[in-house]
């Protein structure tokens, strides 16, 4: 079995099991979770084809399977349901456990705008350089999405993502060559920055955030949808 898949079992095996805590019940909501995976899957991937076609990152076969589908080997279509069913189980289970966990509204309002302003300078400063260029514009279009649809959520998800941060380092980390010969994933550095925190780019922060808050966010709406009906 590859590195890559390793990592990604290893990434959603303890969330898939204890979903079936009697605490949790994480299994009951399926249905809203990979429906909201399977549409935040679809944005993502097609620009991760486009920037792996373009050069702008690839895959280092040495760690792969060696199967492909639409230039992406499959443990990257992967990834796209193990780390978002992940973050999702752990954002649920935290706000299970403990319901009290929340910032106030004052704090999001100013938050908020601050986050804001900072992806879309930094979009607007480096915008020769497609990696930051598109990070900014997609994490900036998503924030401001769930800041009118689902603001509640923004609440939870600012500390919720702090923990997140935590095996998102762990993954990422393997993925970008931490602890090992090579990268699984490599970067044109010429399209991003060139800032990393440890071997991971500083970009993969927002990329995070983009992908993680736009699974929640969907997964929050049809959650509150079934509910409704």
């Amino acid at each position: 079995m590859s590195l890559y898949w390793q990592v990604n079992l290893l990434a959603i095996s303890v969330p898939f099991l204890v979903s079936f805590h009697p605490r949790l019940k994480l299994y009951k909501h399926w249905p809203s979770l990979f429906l909201s995976i399977f549409l935040t899957l679809i944005p993502f991937v097609i620009w991760d084809v486009w920037f792996t076609e373009s050069g702008y990152w690839g895959f280092n076969p040495d760690y792969l399977s060696g199967q492909y589908l639409f230039s992406l080997p499959l443990e990257e279509w992967f990834f796209f349901i193990a780390i978002p069913y992940a973050c999702i189980f752990t954002h649920f289970a935290l706000i299970t456990l403990w319901p009290n966990i929340s910032l106030s509204d004052r704090t999001v309002r100013i938050m908020t705008p601050f986050l804001l302003t900072a992806m879309g300078m930094a979009g607007f400063y480096f915008h020769s350089k497609w990696y930051t260029l598109l990070d900014m514009i997609f994490g900036f279009v998503v924030l401001v999405f769930s800041f009118y649809v689902v603001p509640r959520l923004l609440k939870q998800f600012y500390l919720t993502f702090l923990v997140m941060l935590i095996p998102f380092f762990l993954v990422n980390g393997i993925l970008t060559g931490t602890g090992i010969e090579s990268e699984v994933v490599w970067y044109d550095n010429a399209q991003n920055l060139g800032i990393r925190l440890g071997t991971i780019p500083i970009e993969d922060v927002v990329y995070a955030f983009s992908l993680i808050l736009l699974n929640l966010l969907l997964f929050e709406m049809f959650r509150k949808e079934k509910i409704g009906a």
